[in-house]
């Protein structure tokens, strides 16, 4: 239903149902724990199935959307989809995604997220792509990003931070991403914080070791 709303440039019905499929997976493993699936269905890899799933809904319709709408231009739209779809199954294929600490290990292409910024924020082009391309890099940089709801540490402010972005993005829509100033810089500040809160964390680990290892 996502992709035919942005075949016909619903853009709000699609992010709506990107909304909707984002809800169920945050539920359906749970569900498929308490039920016993794989016991179940011993034959079947959830596993599989989800990432077939979760690489559609965070990566093939945003990147579709992306070029569809043409929010950043042409040719320049093809080239940062082509980016997205391309790193974002490589980035599936790697077993070191996952971190010890429930973080991500390089950007965890929630285009969805990207995507919907760009469209509630409008970034000139030029912005636009060069964030793609750094996305699209940051894929397999050793950088840290966060979980909002697995990785631990500050895990109360994450949360919140989260369900403020959640709840702008929904005014956003309400109005068709045509919302006041002041909502398009929180999205953008709320969606900067949730970028970037992990990487910050790494690095001042990284700078405590450092000053207490012994110097030579």
């Amino acid at each position: 239903m996502s992709i035919i709303a942005a075949a016909n440039g619903h853009w709000v019905d699609m992010f709506a149902w990107l909304g909707l499929a984002l809800f169920v997976d945050g539920i359906d493993g749970p569900l498929a724990r308490r039920y016993d699936v794989k016991g179940v269905l011993p034959n079947w890899s959830g596993d599989t199935l989800d990432n077939i799933i979760d690489y559609s809904t965070y990566v093939l319709i945003p990147a579709f959307a992306l070029y569809q709408s043409g929010i950043i231009g042409r040719p320049l739209s093809f080239v940062a989809a082509a980016l997205i779809v391309i790193t974002s199954a490589v980035y599936y294929a790697d077993t070191r995604m996952k971190t010890k600490d429930n973080s991500f290990r390089g950007f965890p292409v929630t285009w969805n997220m990207v995507v919907f910024t760009f469209f509630a924020t409008r970034p000139n082009e030029l912005t636009a792509f060069l964030f793609v391309v750094f996305c699209s890099l940051a894929t397999f940089l050793p950088i840290k990003f966060v979980h909002p709801v697995r990785f631990v540490r500050l895990r109360p402010i994450n949360l919140a931070v989260f369900a403020a972005w959640a709840i702008l993005g929904i005014w956003a829509m309400a109005t068709s991403f045509n919302a006041p100033a002041f909502v398009r810089v929180a999205i953008m500040l709320t969606g900067v914080y949730l970028f970037a809160v992990a990487g910050v964390l790494q690095l001042v680990d990284h700078l405590k070791a450092h000053r207490g290892s012994p110097h030579p």
